[in-house]
């Protein structure tokens, strides 16, 4: 039971942590309703978009450390607060726990209805703690698509169908093959409306020279 506890307590810990609106709390500290203008996200690209690059860093760097801290630190904080009842409780797995739910409580934040960015930036803060190399791999690759294409939903979308199986080409262990398949298709499930305009033609190309919209990554 003691168990089921610590796995509860960690992943509702690191859910609310995920769940700070990190691009909503910036722009409204600049008077601005960031799920009004541009695509409506919270994410960084659209702050990036909407306030510039300053804010748009500050929410990137800010939406990754989320993902981060969430693994590194609150299953370490749980396990203490637990201490005497964590016998058996392997880690591995709560660091897991802890970056899934982080995610989600990014994607999905209970301070904002439950909608909320689509996770790109939060999940590399959770590779960069649990698989660093896939996620060096999976960079790679969106920046290849990226500077062929101009799309960061192209790219983004390229990074997630190739992490599962660049966490299996790393030798991850089993379970986090797994767990990155399913962060890679929540990735590509919540970019739906940008595949749709990429097949329409009418998805927008990151320009240098001009101040053309940028898609939501």
């Amino acid at each position: 039971m003691d168990g089921i506890l610590i796995y509860i307590a960690t992943g509702l810990a690191a859910y609310l942590l995920g769940s700070i609106p990190s691009g909503y709390l910036v722009a409204r500290a600049k008077g601005i309703d960031i799920r009004t203008v541009g695509s409506g996200n919270i994410g960084a690209t659209n702050v990036f978009r909407i306030l510039g690059k300053p804010a748009g860093c500050l929410v990137l760097v800010a939406d990754g450390l989320k993902g981060f801290f969430a693994c590194r630190f609150v299953p370490a904080v749980v396990l203490e607060i637990f201490r005497g009842s964590s016998a058996g409780i392997d880690p591995a797995n709560l660091e897991i726990t802890s970056g899934v739910s982080a995610i989600l409580g990014h994607n999905y934040t209970c301070w904002l209805k439950f909608k909320g960015g689509k996770g790109i930036a939060t999940s590399a803060g959770v590779l960069g703690a649990l698989v660093p190399w896939p996620l060096l791999a999976i960079s790679l690759i969106w920046g290849a698509v990226f500077i062929s294409t101009k799309y960061v939903s192209l790219a983004s979308i390229a990074a997630a169908f190739a992490l599962p199986f660049a966490a299996w080409f790393w030798r991850s262990r089993p379970i986090m093959i797994l767990i990155s398949a399913g962060l890679g298709a929540l990735a590509i499930y919540k970019h739906r409306g940008n595949i749709r305009r990429l097949l329409d033609g009418t998805e927008n190309r990151v320009s240098t020279k001009n101040k053309s919209e940028t898609p939501e990554s």
